[in-house]
């Protein structure tokens, strides 16, 4: 007779396993190092970069950590700790353990959360080792506040001006995200807001409500740029 937690933690060993070959590469410091000095370390989106580097390295780290440690455990290895019988838990009911929560971001299931860590470090691996994307996914971020505010600064930069001087305000385009092929001359392309209890209406350019529970990210970008006050 096979018992239930013998089964549930031969899954877990397996799920455990099957992250462990996807989860990304870690970034190389000097790697890192290396590509922000070529685009300017100390440009305003490239400082910001660099910190977002940092968290989502950070993220890559507790995973890995945590699912080597949980194998080590289930083998027998080394003792099952309250963190790893909590991540135990949590990954055997599809839910997100408790430490990776910690550092990362909210999710309703862990394929949803691991999803997420990996188109989020697509787009921090493809702006560091290849270009800065021409459009960018702003809830892809740790700190999109921060975005935002380094793209005030890198334009106030380019003309000269103060900060206090200039404010941002967005334009919804047509343009999905897959039709973007360079980036504006001021600000930047963004997508992956989302709207709750309304539509937009793509070809009149505005609002629309059918239905005031209905949810739908609009298949728009806004272009963050600046305006004089």
């Amino acid at each position: 007779v096979v018992s239930t937690q013998s089964t549930g933690e031969e899954l877990v060993y397996r799920l455990a396993g099957e992250m462990l070959e996807k989860v990304p590469e870690d970034y190389v410091p000097h790697e890192v190092k290396a590509r922000l000095t070529k685009y300017g370390i100390f440009q305003p989106m490239n400082i910001f970069l660099r910190q977002e580097i940092d968290r989502i390295q950070k993220v890559l780290t507790v995973v890995k950590q945590t699912l080597r440690d949980l194998q080590l455990a289930i083998d027998g290895t080394i003792i099952m700790s309250d963190a790893l019988k909590d991540a135990l838990d949590n990954i055997f009911d599809a839910r997100v353990p408790n430490t990776w929560a910690k550092v990362s971001w909210e999710s309703s299931t862990l394929g949803f959360w691991f999803t997420e860590l990996l188109e989020r470090d697509m787009q921090f691996k493809t702006w560091i080792f290849e270009a800065r994307p021409n459009v960018f996914w702003l809830t892809g971020f740790f700190n999109p506040q921060g975005f935002l505010t380094a793209m005030r600064q890198e334009i106030t930069r380019a003309h000269k001006l103060a900060l206090d001087v200039v404010q941002l305000f967005n334009e919804m385009t047509r343009m999905n995200k897959e039709d973007v092929n360079s980036s504006p001359t001021d600000g930047v392309y963004i997508y992956g807001l989302s709207l709750d209890g309304a539509g937009w209406d793509k070809r009149g350019m505005s609002w629309w409500n059918p239905n005031p529970r209905f949810s739908s990210p609009p298949s728009l970008l806004y272009t963050c740029s600046l305006s004089m006050r």
